[in-house]
């Protein structure tokens, strides 16, 4: 018996761990672990894990329909994993694990653990690589390390492509006569666990919903990304984030259909399709920086010497920040759309960390672990490199003077006011002259229901960069 199991690669197509274990006629199991207490330590949001949950239950039903049972362990914590998976191996006669790799420190040393737990029962376990187009460690300088810069690694990553190529596999035949399959709302003990399993009307779960967005954003709205991907007002962007979070699509899916879609792969800014492509190759920088960097796992920053920099950890600015009550209609408007829906905007996720880390001087750990207990896409690569990114301590040749002001970027992204105006309902009848800066606007009628700003950005953004130039001294 083989034992496949998954985590966050939800999928039956194009996956490698599955693909490996259905190779042969010999019979095949499935395994997926709930871990409720350790995903709270992750501050794994709730939405996210009714995401995972809800395409569980569809992937559980297409498994069965193969002829594939999936079995369900409720573990709160990665400590009891080894044990609980080598009783599994030995109740169900299993010689063979198979599983995509994880790339987070405390996962790595989960499967470090379950390996040496089952070598004791002469169970192999075989890890693929399900998470990247490319595994950490095939992209090299030319002296045979992994890039810490953005461009190189993207020319490189390129080019390691064109060598490599892939396939896309598709899922496998059916291996057996149909099984049954009980949903997860009616086990009491995932429910006990995580409330209610209603997923989000927003989301729909599946395959065939990421493959329908994935083809959608390509046949749409792909060539004009690079001028629309700002625009929060606008539906510009594919929406796949959270599919790709999950591992219900893979990176290699939206490669291969992108490429069919234009005919060819694109390999510079000068080609259409380019700019998606590269913000791929980003999510790709950030999931290999993890596996070279694994303090990038434990709240470290990127550049060792900006632990030393004299972060705020303010609660009550803290919390006007996250509940949008800055007085910066753009960073209030970002927030209580990521509260009220679970996603935001990349766009916007850059405005609302820089406004943390360079306006309010808090800590971009604050921030990090907040995104993370609200997103439906959270992602500790993606998110922990767009934090350090934006908190000018991350992977970036340059990056202290770069500070957004959130005005400015309010009037470029947003020019009407009309995201601002769905999410900040003070604002929902100001004019588009004075939306961003409301102020004046406001006390001429009188008003007294939006928050002043809570600090003075250009005041504000020189203690940000003597911030960072008292690192130099």
């Amino acid at each position: 018996m083989k034992l496949v199991w998954f985590r966050n690669d939800l999928r039956l197509a194009d996956n490698p761990a599955l693909r490996h274990a259905c190779a042969d006629d010999e019979p095949v199991a499935a395994l997926f672990i709930v871990s409720p207490t350790q995903w709270r330590q992750h501050k794994m949001a709730p939405i996210r894990q009714r995401f995972m949950l809800a395409q569980v239950d569809v992937l559980g039903h297409e498994l069965a329909a193969l002829g594939i049972p999936l079995h369900l362990l409720r573990l709160e914590t990665f400590a009891e994993v080894p044990a609980a998976l080598a009783e599994l191996c030995r109740e169900q006669g299993v010689t063979q694990l198979y599983a995509n790799q994880a790339i987070e420190i405390d996962e790595q040393r989960r499967d470090h653990a379950v390996t040496a737990a089952l070598a004791e029962q002469a169970v192999s376990c075989h890890w693929l690589n399900g998470c990247c187009v490319l595994p950490p460690g095939r992209v090299l300088t030319g002296s045979g390390e992994m890039f810490k810069v953005f461009t190189p690694f993207s020319r490189a990553w390129l080019k390691a492509l064109d060598e490599d190529g892939f396939v896309i596999h598709r899922a496998p035949a059916p291996r057996g006569e149909p099984l049954p399959w009980q949903p997860l709302a009616k086990r009491e003990w995932v429910d006990e666990a995580l409330g209610q399993l209603t997923a989000d009307p927003r989301w729909p779960v599946g395959e065939a919903e990421a493959r329908r967005r994935l083809n959608d954003f390509l046949e749409k709205s792909v060539l004009d990304y690079g001028e629309t991907r700002d625009f929060p007002a606008i539906a510009g962007t594919s929406g796949l984030s959270p599919y790709l979070a999950a591992g219900i699509i893979s990176p290699r899916q939206c490669v291969a259909a992108l490429q069919q879609r234009l005919g060819y792969r694109p390999q510079s800014k000068a080609q259409p399709g380019f700019v998606w492509l590269n913000e791929l190759v980003w999510r790709e920088f950030y999931r290999h920086l993890l596996v070279l960097i694994p303090t990038l796992s434990m709240n470290r920053p990127f550049k060792p010497e900006t632990a030393a920099l004299p972060w705020s950890w303010d609660p009550d600015a803290f919390a006007a920040w996250c509940e949008g009550r800055t007085g910066y209609p753009i960073v209030d408007a970002a927030m209580r759309c990521l509260n009220a829906t679970g996603w935001m905007h990349n766009r916007l996720r850059m405005i609302v960390a820089s406004f943390l880390t360079k306006d309010l001087h808090i800590h971009w750990r604050l921030g990090e672990d907040y995104f993370m207990s609200r997103l439906i896409d959270g992602d500790l690569a993606a998110n922990n490199g767009g934090w350090q990114w934006a908190a000018g301590t991350g992977a970036d040749a340059a990056p202290y003077f770069r500070v957004f002001n959130p005005t400015t970027q309010g009037q470029r992204f947003d020019p009407q006011g009309e995201f601002i105006r769905t999410w900040v309902t003070e604002l929902a009848d100001i004019p588009a002259a004075y939306v961003h800066q409301p102020h004046d606007w406001l006390r001429l009628k009188g008003r007294q229901d939006y928050p002043a700003p809570m600090v003075d950005h250009a005041v504000a953004r020189v203690r940000a960069i003597e911030m960072f130039r008292s690192l130099e001294k």
